[in-house]
């Protein structure tokens, strides 16, 4: 096979038949992990596969299977093939866009040889449908209509949220020519325990380890950019949803796809403020330079995934609570 499972579980018989079998490409991320969390608490049976090039074994739920290897390698193509999954959940990326723009081909082989590798083993698998993390901030780029809908004009600005969208097209064209049944999410700014300071939302997991630190808080620009921050169960819950949840047969890619947020847009200065009510501590502020071709506004329109049952069950100071609880727990403080 090529590949090496960490451990196996035995199948479980679940409502009268075997579990359901879930891949999580990206499983031992921030993200993925919690999703990885929600199918096993709902009884799914779990794989993950992640290189571990920024995931970590410690997020790996107990009930799932790791295997530790590339998307864009053939042995993940082959895994696919042979265990027959039946939904494929694809987290795996590289989601830094400064890294995109400073080597936008290591960018494409990871968001779009790594996914064609994984639809291919997916379409010879008979997979009964994808989850694919797409992005709502960077495939608008700077959009007209606030909060933002699935239908508004996709302008990505960066070698990232290209890639992205031709993900979505990808998948289209599964869908279309092979019936790769997909669903493509559009996440917001995705916060929450476990949060690398280096993702989308890193400036919360920032911000909450200046605080504990009792270092000045610091702000690029000046402070107004807003963003669509949703807490991270609120995103696995809707991962959940779109597991299952009967489809558009549209056609184009935004018949498929479902934004991800809370419809608010916060800016950076309210959220420090938020952050520093919640720390009870006011260590100061720091203004840099802007950072070039930073989007200044950003929220999304989830009135199509409420449309089918799902909507964000934390606010955000609850959800920024929660993630400071666990920051400071896990800091000792």
């Amino acid at each position: 096979m090529g590949y090496r499972i960490q451990h196996r579980w035995p199948p479980r018989e679940k409502g009268g038949g075997l579990e359901t079998k879930v891949l999580i490409t990206g499983g031992a991320g921030f993200i993925g992990s919690h999703v990885a969390r929600a199918h096993i608490a709902r009884g799914d049976r779990v794989w993950i596969v992640d290189d571990l090039s920024a995931g970590r074994p410690a997020n790996v739920p107990a009930r799932a299977e790791l295997i530790e290897v590339d998307i864009a390698d053939p042995r993940a193509r082959d895994l696919i093939r042979d265990v027959r999954f039946d939904l494929i959940n694809h987290h795996a990326a590289q989601i830094d866009v400064r890294a995109s723009v400073a080597d936008p081909i290591a960018d494409a082989r990871v968001n779009i040889a790594g996914l064609i590798n994984i639809l291919e083993g997916a379409r010879d698998a008979g997979t009964r449908r994808v989850v694919f993390v797409s992005s709502g901030g960077v495939v608008y780029g700077e959009p007209n209509v606030y909060p933002t809908p699935e239908s508004a004009p996709k302008r990505p600005v960066s070698p990232y949220g290209v890639s992205k969208l031709a993900g979505e097209c990808y998948l289209d064209y599964y869908r279309a020519v092979h019936g790769l049944d997909y669903v493509a999410l559009r996440y917001g700014n995705v916060y929450g325990p476990g949060q690398d300071p280096h993702g989308e939302a890193g400036v919360v997991a920032i911000f909450c380890n200046r605080l504990i630190d009792g270092e000045p808080l610091e702000i690029y620009g000046d402070g107004e950019q807003t963003r669509d921050y949703v807490y991270v169960e609120d995103v696995a819950a809707a991962n959940l949803t779109a597991a299952d949840m009967p489809l558009d047969n549209g056609a184009g890619i935004d018949a498929r796809a479902y934004n991800v947020g809370t419809g608010e847009a916060t800016s950076v200065n309210t959220l420090a403020t938020l952050l520093e009510e919640i720390a009870g501590a006011r260590p100061g502020r720091v203004h840099r330079d802007a950072r070039a071709g930073e989007l200044r506004r950003s929220a999304l329109s989830t009135v199509r995934m409420q449309a089918v049952g799902w909507a964000p069950a934390h606010s955000l100071r609850e959800g920024l609570a929660r993630t400071f609880r666990h920051i400071a727990s896990q800091a000792g403080g």
